[in-house]
């Protein structure tokens, strides 16, 4: 490399960038980059104060130390819910009578809706009589929703119209599963070993789409390097991996769809497991993308089942997506349907005439022989067991949440340009697939989209669906039973804060009275919080932020260290928490 001149405009662009530096610092202590400011108000004696809050991303691309602390709170839960031996289930309150005397009232207003409905007089005296009795029952239900009452007694709107329903039998090309009454329990089996030793184990296990087919691949046994389809030997950087064979025969519609339903698909695989097993299975995993740019989940089960079992349920499980039928276009994206002001409906550009409306096309599903649009299945199914307490199972949990940082996309990035041919052949089939019912694509069907409005481009569906960063999966990348732990994330947070304070405090075994005073002198209903703007003349700029938040960071970090040094009996690096909150 040839020599700078000192001065000169190369050397000054070798330079780093402050902001650059800052931004580094700022990760390397676990500092979020791009702060929350927030004015805080004292509700008795009205002073008001900038605090800030971190801003709480989940991907790294955002702001790294958040999306790594939310990375190191879900492995602590999933380690922490994976081999439990009792069970984590909080049995509810009964409600007191004060509740129950306001259900009572309520089911009363109910029955006079009904009634009312019955009684003879003129319809507007009805509808007035009815429009009174909704206010009142909007009233009791604000006042239910004051109380300790979880969820909703009913339905939030009242909807008068039919429900379609569909069959519950299965489909005669799916092998039957075994039908068991599903036990409470949540806990696995426990075996018994020599010496007296008690061995739970649990499970990994990966889930895996079908084959679209054949695609390069590095098939590596030990040294050997076994041949691809294609009939080479190719090497780990080759730039034909995980591209089709042959490009042309590649299923990508099967492919885009599968994409598509496939969170659907792990919804029933999961209702199938805790049918088939006999009790309530607990699952705890992510979902990725594979170099072939289809997604699969890997998932940690509390407990063991049966591989063969396993293996069957994953054989039987499908999502029947019950549609209309999309299978072949009948318009172009050149020249789709056009909106009609006079018919409020989208028209053939040439004959004018109205398309069939979403009602009206779902009508023709309600034969006895009618047929789904797209039938999804799993695919393959790879399942271990894991040991409580072995390298294994810290290795396994790493595994599950080495990519919950990234997006859905960054790990299978395209590099050659093979590989990127792929990737825009399958985005150009998501781009005109229906997502819902609600698509725009339908018009490229020939059906209305549900609830149809002028402005509807086919192509250009705005849905999470057709995005580049998503390529079809539009679920939860993270998927949490709701057994797994017993506690949520702020629980897990809440947690390690008392942790934190505790060790501050230099008592490790009062924390509960540490957490009572230190409740009462928060006091989180005296202070009002809204959201500052950059502009305030209170707020400092972000780099004086970053700058005064990493020093505090380092302070913290040095008086933490220091307390757990003095703690009686010293304290062990594993017992902290994995994910301290800030």
């Amino acid at each position: 490399m040839s020599e700078v001149r000192p001065g000169s405009r190369a050397d000054r662009m070798r330079r780093p960038l402050a902001k650059d530096a800052l931004k580094q610092l700022a990760e390397q202590h676990g500092v979020c980059v791009r702060p929350l400011p927030l004015h805080r108000t004292d509700t008795v004696t009205g002073l008001t104060e900038v605090v800030e809050v971190p801003c709480g991303a989940t991907l790294a691309v955002k702001c790294k130390p958040c999306a790594e602390r939310n990375r190191r709170l879900r492995i602590q839960q999933i380690r922490e819910g994976w081999h439990l031996a009792d069970e984590p289930a909080i049995r509810p309150d009964h409600p007191t009578e004060d509740v129950l005397a306001l259900v009572r009232v309520r089911a009363h207003m109910e029955f006079e809706r009904e009634a009312l409905q019955y009684e003879p007089m003129h319809p507007d005296q009805r509808a007035a009589q009815l429009a009174d009795l909704d206010a009142g029952i909007a009233e009791l239900d604000e006042a239910l929703g004051e109380t300790n009452l979880r969820g909703h007694l009913t339905p939030k709107e009242r909807d008068d119209r039919p429900r379609r329903k569909r069959s519950t039998k299965r489909r005669q090309d799916s092998p039957d599963l075994p039908r068991l009454p599903v036990s409470p329990r949540t806990v696995g089996r426990a075996y018994a070993g020599r010496a007296g030793k008690t061995y739970r184990p649990s499970m990994l296990v990966t889930l895996t789409l079908g084959t679209h087919g054949p695609v390069h691949s590095h098939l590596r046994r030990g040294a050997y390097v076994a041949p691809c389809e294609c009939g080479d030997r190719h090497g780990p950087y080759d730039d034909v991996l995980s591209t089709p064979v042959d490009p042309a025969s590649y299923d990508y519609r099967q492919a885009a769809l599968d994409s598509i339903h496939f969170a659907r698909v792990l919804d029933r695989w999961w209702q199938n497991v805790r049918r088939a097993a006999g009790w309530n299975v607990q699952y705890a995993g992510a979902v990725e993308l594979q170099r072939r740019l289809a997604p699969h989940a890997h998932f940690a089960i509390r407990g063991t089942l049966p591989r063969r079992l396993l293996k069957q349920i994953a054989a039987a499980t499908y999502h029947q997506v019950w549609w209309p039928s999309f299978d072949q276009p009948v318009y172009t994206v050149e020249k789709p349907p056009v909106w009609d002001v006079d018919q409020q409906a989208y028209v053939d550009p040439k004959t004018r005439e109205p398309l069939t409306s979403w009602a009206y096309a779902l009508d023709d599903l309600e034969i006895e022989d009618a047929r789904p649009a797209y039938v999804a299945r799993l695919g393959r199914i790879d399942a271990r067991g894991i040991e409580q307490g072995t390298k294994d199972a810290e290795r396994s949990i790493r595994y599950v949440t080495k990519y919950v940082t990234k997006d859905l996309t960054d790990q299978a990035k395209p590099r050659s340009d093979a590989q990127k041919a792929h990737f825009d052949r399958l985005h150009a089939e998501l781009s005109i697939l229906p997502c819902s019912p609600t698509c725009a694509n339908w018009l490229l069907y020939g059906v209305q989209p549900d609830g149809a409005k002028p402005g509807l481009t086919p192509g250009r569906c705005t849905g999470k669906v057709h995005q580049r960063n998503t390529l079809g999966f539009t679920g939860r990348r993270v998927l949490v039973s709701r057994q797994w732990s017993g506690k949520t994330l702020a629980d897990h947070r809440a947690d390690n804060r008392a942790w934190i304070r505790a060790v501050l405090a230099g008592d490790m075994a009062d924390t509960e009275q540490h957490d009572q005073e230190q409740a009462a002198t928060d006091q989180p209903e005296r202070y009002r919080f809204e959201l500052a703007r950059p502009e305030d003349p209170d707020v400092l700029p972000l780099e004086h932020r970053i700058l005064r938040a990493v020093s505090a960071r380092i302070r913290w970090r040095s008086t933490l260290n220091a307390a757990r040094q003095r703690a009686p009996g010293g304290l062990s690096a594993t017992a902290s928490p994995l994910s301290p909150a800030a």
